[in-house]
């Protein structure tokens, strides 16, 4: 049985956990799209970790982590991450890595710091991970496939020179910068082969195998609906599909074998990056949620640098549930939320005057001002409980009317940052 994972909103939902958790009963999880520009952080018995590029099960021995097609694969960062976490007593993971994937290369990342220096005011708040001019050079056809690095190095170096004709073009003459050596990106090529040899295979014959012998697989997804090229607040967005749906193709399955999506919800919202963000919250009551939110606080997995943070958005929910195909919803960091006396909820938008529960297009988000509904909080520390029925009152009063506004089923809560810490619901509203 094929499951997906993936974010609702924004991203920084919690799915490493959720993945971790989840891989207790897998035999395989999948990265299959984005790069190294977010992280998911997992908190286990070997310590803390934030992942960027290797899937979250590479902490299960038993488990095949595989890094799919639809991801920009950053080498650099895979074995970074492997070399940092068998550093902390994890044993080495069993690791694939599809020979269709493509490669960051080390110009991607100039290209990017370069663009957002150029646009200054008017940048899409990049994390400068290569994604976005790395996206464009694989749809551009002039990307690297793994596969390319075991050809033969004459075709290699005609295609090393003809990139470089065109992106020193750019770099000499928009940005002003040194031009690239081919002899640099010959080198470069020949690291990577090595990195990524022992790794390198056929992941879609895999998983065809994997998927006859009934294993669970688990597609592990980056970001969240918000941040999807096509369906999110473009143009302020990532450059590969967020959607559980493009997890048959960033994977290499066949789109009927996805039969389950846990779509990832905060009980509160945060997003890293520009964009708009109608429910966001600022001052000492952002500065107050940020410091007690996520695990050790709101900040980049990836940057380091402070989340944006704000109340429940039900409207951004329920659309984000809605474009992933939801099945189950994982409501996470609910403990977080224990501080307070009231709890704001953002039921609608009020655009020119009108209400509306539908997430609009950005040109209207833009307008858009949020319609608060105030619940009260439970004012007590949740962490521990095992059971829904042993949550006070308030606390399921907030839980259900969440999922009422949303219309999708909560199954799973988060009430602590241990994988150990959820709470399995049987919802009314699944079927």
């Amino acid at each position: 049985m094929v499951k997906a994972v993936v974010g609702a909103n924004w991203g920084d939902e919690g799915k490493g956990k959720i993945v971790d958790m989840l891989a207790d009963e897998a035999e395989v999880v999948i990265r299959f799209q984005g790069g190294a520009n977010a992280g998911h952080t997992i908190v286990n018995d070997y310590g803390k970790f934030a992942l960027h590029t290797l899937p979250s099960g590479v902490f299960h021995q038993n488990i095949v982590n595989v890094i799919g097609n639809g991801v920009a694969l950053d080498l650099h960062k895979v074995g970074e991450e492997l070399a940092e976490i068998e550093s902390r007593g994890v044993p080495a993971p069993r690791l694939m890595i599809s020979d269709r994937c493509q490669i960051v290369m080390p110009y991607h990342k100039l290209f990017d710091q370069y663009e957002e220096e150029r646009l200054a005011g008017r940048s899409y708040g990049s994390t400068k991970s290569g994604i976005a001019p790395f996206y464009s050079d694989k749809y551009a056809k002039i990307g690297f496939q793994v596969s390319e690095l075991f050809e033969d190095e004459k075709e290699l170096r005609a295609k090393v020179e003809n990139i470089c004709v065109l992106k020193n073009t750019m770099l000499v003459n928009l940005y002003g910068k040194e031009p690239l050596s081919p002899d640099d990106l010959m080198e470069t090529l020949r690291e990577y082969r090595d990195i990524v040899a022992p790794y390198a295979a056929n992941v879609p014959e895999f998983l065809e195998r994997a998927i006859r012998e009934g294993k669970t697989i688990l597609l592990e997804g980056q970001l969240g609906t918000l941040k999807d090229p096509d369906h999110g607040i473009y143009p302020m967005v990532t450059s590969s599909s967020t959607l559980a749906a493009f997890g048959a193709i960033g994977a290499g399955i066949p789109p009927y074998e996805i039969r389950q999506v846990i779509t990832v919800n905060k009980a509160y919202s945060s997003a890293v990056g520009a964009g708009e963000f109608v429910s966001e919250i600022f001052g000492d009551e952002a500065d107050e949620l940020r410091n007690r939110g996520g695990d050790g606080g709101e900040y980049g997995a990836t940057t380091g640098r402070p989340r944006r943070v704000g109340w429940y958005d039900c409207v951004a929910s329920k659309y984000g549930c809605r474009l992933q195909g939801a099945t189950d919803v994982a409501l996470t960091v609910l403990d977080v939320l224990g501080y307070l006396d009231e709890i704001p909820v953002c039921v609608g938008y009020d655009i020119d005057g009108e209400v509306t529960t539908e997430f609009p297009v950005t040109w209207q988000l833009a307008k858009a001002k949020p319609v608060w509904q105030t619940l009260p909080g439970w004012k007590c520390d949740i962490r521990g409980i095992k059971k829904y029925e042993e949550l006070p009152e308030n606390c399921r009063n907030y839980i259900e009317f969440i999922e009422a506004q949303i219309g999708y089923p909560i199954t799973m809560i988060s009430n602590g940052p241990s994988r150990h810490d959820i709470i399995y619901r049987e919802s009314p509203l699944k079927k």
